[in-house]
């Protein structure tokens, strides 16, 4: 049971979290700061991500978060989100994995933040172009403030399976890269491999 609570259930909420960063960067980090803060859901932050449920760090990530929300909706600066979201968003995954290791030293912790977090957040972010990309190619631009819209409901959906029920990460994970590759074949103008 030991290692279910030390490395299976953080692993499996902090694969959640950083494919949520990988389409948002601060979304899924104030969820997790929320309910570090307010100890819902049985969640412990390692001591050296104490600070995400910190007062400051609460209130200086709703502002990021409210600043992406509403600056991705905006045609050319959601292309300048997207380049800085492809280091930021990585980090961001780090981070939210990192944190959810409690058990564990900080060195450890953080590298396991790194192991889970950064290729996942790096993967999303990359379905999360490749589909802006197929956009902007398909409707010149004008889908793209739909597919962020879009892109803020995976996001928030896909951090609160990861918060309340870490098991279904996988299956929702591996549904969602699939409709990814899907769309992105479809804008590409082939036809599935059956």
């Amino acid at each position: 049971m030991e290692a279910v609570d030390t490395w299976i259930l953080p692993a499996l909420v902090g694969l959640g979290l950083a494919a949520a960063c990988g389409l948002k960067t601060f979304l899924p980090l104030l969820m997790l700061a929320v309910v570090a803060r307010f100890q819902m859901f049985g969640i412990a932050l390692n001591d050296s991500f104490a600070w995400l449920a910190s007062t400051p760090a609460l209130v200086a990530l709703a502002l990021a978060t409210v600043l992406e929300l509403a600056a991705d909706k905006v045609p050319v600066l959601d292309h300048a989100l997207s380049a800085v979201g492809t280091v930021a968003r990585p980090v961001a995954g780090v981070v939210a994995a990192g944190a959810l290791f409690a058990h564990l030293d900080p060195a450890t912790a953080a590298l396991a933040g790194i192991i889970v977090g950064a290729p996942t957040a790096f993967a999303f972010n990359a379905a999360q172009g490749a589909t802006r990309v197929a956009s902007t190619a398909t409707t010149g631009g004008l889908a793209n403030p739909l597919f962020s819209l879009v892109d803020d409901v995976l996001s928030f959906l896909t951090a609160a399976v990861a918060l309340v029920l870490p098991l279904l990460v996988l299956p929702l994970l591996a549904a969602m890269l699939w409709v990814a590759w899907k769309l992105w074949r479809r804008a590409r103008g082939t036809r599935p491999v059956s």
